[in-house]
């Protein structure tokens, strides 16, 4: 997902290696004033946990009736605007259907149109794969961008009322070069993990590291970049594993441990109150790129593995 002017979305965007800096507002600087060097780490996962009971797959390879799905604006441009001018098309639309490829059926992404697929049922403290890949099309605005999707978790509240495409809920990112990025879906999602400065990367220059500064992540710093890229080219299989136990989640992509978040919560804008998020709907986006997912399975666990350090 991509922020108006860098701003205004808190949905996911194009973080790409870049070695020119764009000019920052004082706020942004401020917001990343302090941030440790990133130093890159070799990451992998121990103490990986046994299920607790049988796994659930998600999608029966059949239909989507057990799908709820909401699409954004006839013309996704309009997204990020304070005054879009237009409705949201609403429930409905063809942009998610099964199919068969590779021979195995699996959900095709249209990405054409914006919007979302959500389960209809909640989940907690859980162990969910999947595999996806990227088809060969992607659509205005984002023709010019890295193929973008995303996998958002904890999920809950009124469809669309997240730039009138989206429920708002934790991201994990689904997009070429930044699968497993954190981005906060909603001003009232609060999400905290440990960063360090990379001045590789547009703003706010921050990936996932042990040991760096712990922060919340919030505007106007509305997104954590995952510690290293580990996806295999366009047009292949990749594997996702996400593992969430109460408040707290594990992005783990093709065997690599890339981002741990905790403190999962629903925010009081007045107050400053948080309350825990523990749970929520499964949610996948369709933002411009053709993508598949298939093999969408989830058990449940009672521990979260470990990330350690090489």
């Amino acid at each position: 997902m991509r922020l108006a002017a860098c701003l205004g979305a808190v949905l996911g965007a194009a973080i790409v290696a870049a070695g020119a800096q764009a000019q920052i507002s004082p706020e942004q600087a401020r917001a990343i004033a302090g941030d440790p060097p990133f130093v890159q780490q070799s990451l992998r996962l121990v103490d990986i946990p046994a299920a607790t009971g049988r796994a659930v797959a998600l999608l029966n390879g059949r239909d989507l009736r057990d799908w709820e799905t909401w699409l954004g604006y006839g013309d996704p441009s309009l997204t990020y605007l304070d005054k879009p001018g237009a409705k949201p098309l609403g429930p409905g639309g063809d942009m998610f259907k099964m199919v068969e490829i590779d021979g195995a059926p699996a959900l095709y992404v249209n990405g054409k149109t914006w919007g979302s697929i959500v389960h209809k049922k909640n989940f907690s403290n859980y162990h969910l794969r999947l595999e996806y890949k990227w088809g060969e099309k992607r659509y205005a605005p984002r023709l010019d961008q890295p193929h973008n999707n995303g996998l958002l978790y904890h999920s809950g509240g009124v469809p669309g009322s997240v730039y009138g495409t989206w429920m708002p809920a934790v991201e994990f990112e689904i997009m070429l070069g930044s699968v497993g990025m954190v981005v906060p879906v909603g001003t009232h999602i609060g999400v905290r993990t440990s960063v360090g400065y990379d001045p590789k990367i547009i703003y706010p220059h921050r990936r996932f590291m042990i040991g760096g500064r712990t922060l919340d992540v919030a505007q106007p710093a509305w997104n954590v970049e995952a510690a290293s890229n580990p996806e295999r080219p366009a047009g292949a299989w990749n594997v996702i594993d996400l593992y969430v136990l109460g408040d707290r989640a594990i992005h783990v992509l093709n065997g690599v441990p890339v981002m741990e978040v905790h403190d999962l919560s629903i925010l009081d804008r007045k107050t400053g109150k948080r309350s825990p998020l523990t749970s929520g709907r499964i949610q996948f986006q369709s933002e411009g790129a053709e993508t598949y997912f298939r093999n969408v399975t989830l058990e449940p666990i009672a521990a979260l593995p470990r990330i350690v350090q090489d």
